[in-house]
C-alpha cells in the first residue's frame, strides 16, 4: 500500500460533506428521532468551523424544533466526548446569548441540548452505547449535579439497520465507506479510492454527491483513511511495545481491580470497552494508560 503523507490541518470529511446539506441532516434527524419533517427552512446550522485543531471541534451541530443537536463522526472511540461536548456547547450557548442579560430576573430560553457520535471504525462497539460526563467525575456521586450524556451509534454497514433504512444517505455513506476499506487492502489506497468512487457511482452509491465533488471527495477519502490508518498504526505498536515489556496496560488494570476487590467492575469491564477505558484513565498512571493494547 502506498503511504499519503497525513495532512493534519485538513478540514472537511466525507460525513460532514455530506450532512452540511440540509436535506441530508433533516433525513438523519428523522432517523435518529422517528419523525417526518420536511421542512428544511427550519434548520438553523451551526457548526463549529475555527476549531483549535483538526480533532478538536464537532462535525455538524444545528438547532430544530426547539433543540440544539451536536453530531460528531468519529473511527475511534473517544471517551472523552461527553467532556468534549460540553465545551462545545458552552461555546454555542454563549454566542446565542451574547445580547442577553444573564442577570436579569426574566429566565432566557435556550435550545435543550442533545449529543451524538457516529462511529465507524475498525475496532468492535455496540451498536448503541452512551457516554456520561460523570464517568470522568475523580470522585463518584450517586446524583452528579452536572451530568452531560452522548449516544455512540456504530454506523458501520450492517449496524443500526433500522436508521440506516431510514435515512439513505448514511446508509450508502456506510456502504462508500466499507468499499474503500475493502479496496485498500488489495491495492494501492489511491487506486483503491478512485475505484471506491467509480463503482459507487455506477452502482448508485451516493452517486450524486461523487459526480458533483469527485476530485474533493478523492481527496477526503485518501486523508481520511490515511489517518485511521495512521491512528491504528500507533495502536499496534503500542500493543507490540507493551507486550515486550511484559505489562500491557489491561493486565495492569485487571490486577489493580483485583486487588481492591471490585470484581463487578472487573467483569463489567471485559464487555465493556467504553467502560474498560474510563477504569484506565481513572486507576492506571499516565505512562501505561497510553500503552495501546488489542
Amino acid at each position: 500500500m502506498n503511504e499519503v503523507k497525513v495532512q493534519r490541518n485538513y478540514k472537511d470529511s466525507i460525513f460532514r460533506m455530506l450532512f452540511k446539506d440540509k436535506d441530508n441532516l433533516l433525513s438523519l434527524y428523522n432517523a435518529l428521532n422517528r419523525t417526518n419533517y420536511t421542512d428544511v427552512e427550519g434548520l438553523e446550522i451551526a457548526t463549529l468551523e475555527n476549531a483549535v485543531y483538526m480533532n478538536y471541534k464537532n462535525d455538524v451541530s444545528f438547532v430544530f424544533d426547539f433543540e440544539l443537536m451536536l453530531y460528531e463522526h468519529q473511527s475511534t472511540v473517544n471517551p472523552n466526548m461527553p467532556l468534549r461536548d460540553l465545551l462545545y456547547v458552552a461555546d454555542i450557548l454563549q454566542k446565542r446569548t451574547y445580547d442577553k442579560d444573564l442577570y436579569g430576573s426574566k429566565l432566557i430560553s435556550i435550545p435543550s441540548p442533545r449529543f451524538v457520535v457516529f462511529y465507524n471504525g475498525t475496532d468492535p462497539q455496540p451498536e448503541r452505547q452512551v457516554l456520561k460526563l460523570s464517568d470522568a467525575y475523580e470522585k463518584k456521586q450517586e446524583h452528579p449535579e452536572l451530568e452531560l450524556t452522548v449516544t455512540m451509534y456504530n454506523i458501520n454497514y450492517g449496524c443500526n439497520e433500522e436508521i440506516m433504512d431510514a435515512c439513505k444517505t448514511l446508509k450508502e455513506y456506510a456502504m462508500y465507506v466499507e468499499r474503500v476499506r475493502s479496496y485498500a487492502k488489495q491495492m494501492l489506497l489511491a487506486e483503491a479510492v478512485e475505484k471506491a468512487v467509480d463503482d459507487c457511482i455506477a452502482e448508485g452509491i451516493l452517486s450524486e454527491f461523487l459526480r458533483k465533488n469527485r476530485a474533493e471527495a478523492i481527496k477526503v477519502s485518501i486523508y481520511e483513511y490515511d489517518e485511521e490508518l495512521h491512528f491504528r498504526t500507533l495502536y499496534e505498536e503500542g500493543v507490540e511495545d507493551g507486550m515486550e515489556r511484559g505489562e500491557s496496560r489491561l493486565n495492569k488494570l485487571n490486577s489493580i481491580l483485583i486487588d481492591m476487590g471490585r470484581f463487578d467492575d472487573l467483569k463489567r469491564s471485559t464487555q465493556d470497552k467504553a467502560y474498560q477505558e474510563q477504569l484506565i484513565m481513572e486507576l492506571l498512571p499516565e505512562e501505561i494508560r497510553n500503552i495501546r493494547t488489542s
